[in-house]
């Protein structure tokens, strides 16, 4: 792919990823689609850490809840790290971690036609490959979802230390919150003294990653890929709270 193709194919990757409004767990049904169509994998990837932050309506509610500088920055962070690490990931053929089952039945773009009853066999292939990791993803959400301890972040995070950053990265991957759920979230820990880079770490981790779409991508990914895209979100968390630390 030329220089002037990736960019316009990133550019319509992070467009798709903002008009989605998907939580992290339901990107990966587009993930897979996108893999089986043969999308370049690293168009793929910018989608999937893209989607899940950028979102326009919640990104007005962002704006008016945390001021549109904070909300212009982050778009402008996530929007970044989205892309370079996508292609990051290309560039290093992290595409041989994909398991072999995703792209299974591809047919060469001049020999593919409509066929009903072979877009249902290959729909149920992948629902039985995928829906097991599916069903167990739910259960953890649903286990973790509104039980955010606000008073407890706030009064460990509560702080304006620089070490708090990395820490309260780490503390938001578990935590199964969507971006919408997160803003009035952070508003609260803001108003019970928390920092502002530790509050954005926590928010684009969470939102970036959880448990149950580590669960579900184990079903399409390659354990090396998984923990790469735990590290990916956690780095793009971390250094964003240092982005917003420094301001």
């Amino acid at each position: 792919m030329r220089k002037g193709t990736k960019i316009k194919g990133a550019i319509l990757a992070v467009f798709f990823a903002f008009v989605t409004p998907f939580c992290s767990c339901s990107t990966i049904p587009v993930v897979v689609n996108m893999l089986k169509n043969k999308v370049p994998f690293g168009l793929t990837m910018i989608f999937l850490f893209a989607s899940p932050v950028l979102d326009p309506t919640i990104l007005t509610v962002m704006g008016v809840i945390l001021g549109w500088k904070v909300t212009a920055i982050y778009v402008a962070v996530t929007t970044v790290f989205s892309i370079g690490i996508g292609f990051a990931l290309e560039k290093f053929k992290f595409e041989r971690y994909v398991k072999e089952v995703v792209m299974e039945g591809d047919r060469p773009k001049k020999q593919m036609k409509w066929d009903f009853k072979g877009s249902v066999t290959e729909t149920k292939k992948v629902m039985k490959t995928v829906f097991p990791f599916l069903l167990i993803g739910a259960a953890i959400g649903a286990g973790i979802h509104g039980l955010v301890p606000t008073e407890m972040i706030a009064t460990h995070l509560g702080h304006d230390a620089w070490w708090l950053i990395p820490i309260a990265a780490i503390v938001g991957i578990p935590l199964y919150i969507r971006l919408s759920s997160m803003i009035p979230i952070s508003q609260v820990l803001l108003a019970k003294g928390m920092a502002l880079g530790p509050i954005m770490a926590l928010m684009i981790s969470s939102a970036g990653a959880s448990l149950p779409e580590v669960v579900l991508l184990k079903s399409i990914f390659k354990m090396q890929l998984v923990l790469i895209f735990i590290a990916s979100v956690l780095t793009m968390s971390t250094v964003s709270g240092f982005v917003f630390y420094l301001l």
